[in-house]
């Protein structure tokens, strides 16, 4: 095989899992009102069905990305998608929503696989000026994946079972994974080799960093005596990110880091990794909350709903080659995520005035938007955080931009879902008779998210004129 074929190879194999994974993703959050009503539960509750994915996903990111430094990143790579088929059929045939939890758990630690060593595969096999077409590529994937998602999960909901969304995931990643054998040959590791590093590594600092995660996200499960929700899911939420930051510190100083210190103490790496995560902890609150919006609220039939949802999807892929050929050039790419925070910023004040009586021109304008800010934003600056590495880091950073990629996510929709409900005590699903009590407090999140958008905003500035300084 050529070198260009193995490089299409490569494209076409990352972009085909991103794909799939993006469309889980999308179709399970469409989702989300059917399956609370099929096993009894809250509204509330049912986000735990995004939440556990994103959580497991996040606790094993960073681990995964160093196990594809120490191994192959094309080893773990493929496990990690067989792992992933097979959380999909467990969370297909789950007779219990505790059962769903559980093959979500299992998916999620394959998606930590697979995401924690993609951009690091793409960042060995491209140089600086392809990597950013490369990574536009990939983004088209995950695009198409979820423009795909909320139409077909929508269309899947009403016609079959939500179990089918998952259940169709097992062929398609089946095949996916026949080609990857091609694009990504298996090193020969022999167990010696994995017992060896196994016993080097700081899995003390794994398991501080484990314990943090967990609780920043543990108000779903558990409430303090004499707190409400939202003060609740904030004491855990600063409790398990202060542990959290403790386990980088600790990882910092042992004999043998998950982390690189030269990735740790890199302050402009850091930076760019705080804008994903500004960007993705915004992008959530929309992502998370218009489903039941509506489908409960106007409402609109899943198929619809997921017809809608999937304009941001459809604008980030018509974007993404534009903007990849824009971010080829690196003086560009600051400019281009300037762009992109302005335009996540005005679709949130957008999604703030959502009425109960919006025409779909109406709302469909924010989620125009946000679809511009993210292509706007994403590429470029991913583009820019793994141009900060070495080759040798690349595994490591990439499960680094992968990690405050899904804890943005994953803390923006814990945060969106509890200060809602916290607003709306007693409620436990989103319905019309609550008129303008649900508005004011929809609003009341998204001035948040308008926020979070102005301070990424200003990170991304002060980026810029720092960089310029120092030319």
């Amino acid at each position: 095989m050529s070198e260009t074929q193995n490089s299409q190879s490569i494209t076409v194999s990352l972009g085909a899992f991103s794909f799939v994974t993006a469309l889980s993703g999308a179709s399970v959050t469409l989702a989300l009102p059917r399956m609370a009503r099929a096993f009894d539960v809250s509204a509330a509750l049912s986000t735990q069905v995004v939440q556990v994915g994103l959580i497991t996903t996040v606790v094993f990111l960073v681990m995964f990305g160093h196990a594809g430094d120490v191994f192959s990143k094309n080893a773990v790579y493929r496990a990690g998608g067989w792992v992933f088929i097979m959380g999909s059929l467990l969370t297909g045939i789950a007779p219990n929503f505790i059962g769903v939890l559980v093959g979500r758990f299992v998916q999620a630690v394959g998606s930590a696989m697979v995401m924690a060593n993609a951009m690091g595969i793409i960042n060995e096999h491209f140089a600086d000026k392809e990597r950013a077409k490369a990574l536009a590529y990939n983004s088209m994937f995950i695009s198409v994946g979820s423009i795909s998602g909320p139409a077909v999960g929508g269309l899947i909901t009403s016609i079959l079972s939500w179990r089918w969304i998952f259940l169709l995931n097992v062929p398609v990643a089946i095949a996916i994974m026949f080609w990857a054998k091609v694009a990504f040959p298996r090193p020969r590791l022999t167990w010696a080799d994995i017992r060896e590093q196994a016993r080097r590594v700081n899995w003390l600092g794994q398991l501080i960093f484990s314990v943090g995660v967990v609780l920043m996200f543990s108000s779903g499960w558990i409430t303090l005596p004499g707190l409400n929700q939202f003060t609740n899911m904030m004491v855990f939420l600063v409790g398990g990110g202060i542990v959290t930051a403790l386990s980088f510190l600790q990882d910092d100083f042992a004999p043998s880091p998950w982390i690189d210190p030269q990735v740790l103490r890199n302050i402009t790496f850091l930076t760019s990794t705080s804008v994903l995560f500004l960007a993705m902890f915004v992008n959530s609150f929309s992502n998370i909350l218009l489903p039941f919006y509506l489908q409960d609220y106007l409402p609109f039939s899943p198929g619809v709903s997921g017809l809608i949802v999937a304009a941001q999807s459809v604008v980030m892929l018509l974007l993404s080659p534009f903007v990849g050929r824009l971010a080829s050039t690196p003086e560009r790419r600051p400019q281009l995520v300037t762009i992109g925070l302005a335009m996540l910023l005005l679709s949130q004040i957008g999604y703030a005035f959502y009425g109960g009586q919006s025409g779909l021109g109406y709302v469909l304008w924010p989620i125009i938007l946000n679809g511009v800010g993210m292509a706007f934003t994403l590429t470029p600056n991913n583009s820019i955080t793994m141009g900060l590495v070495s080759p040798n880091l690349a595994g490591v950073a990439g499960s680094m931009n992968s990690l405050f990629r899904t804890i943005g996510m994953a803390v923006g929709i814990s945060f969106a879902t509890n200060f809602l409900y916290a607003q709306l005590p007693g409620v436990k699903h989103i319905t019309r008779g609550l008129g303008t009590t649900y508005l004011h407090a929809s609003r009341i999140v998204f001035y948040v998210a308008v926020g979070a958008s102005l301070i990424a905003l200003i990170i991304n500035v002060w980026r810029t004129a720092t960089s310029k300084s120092e030319m």
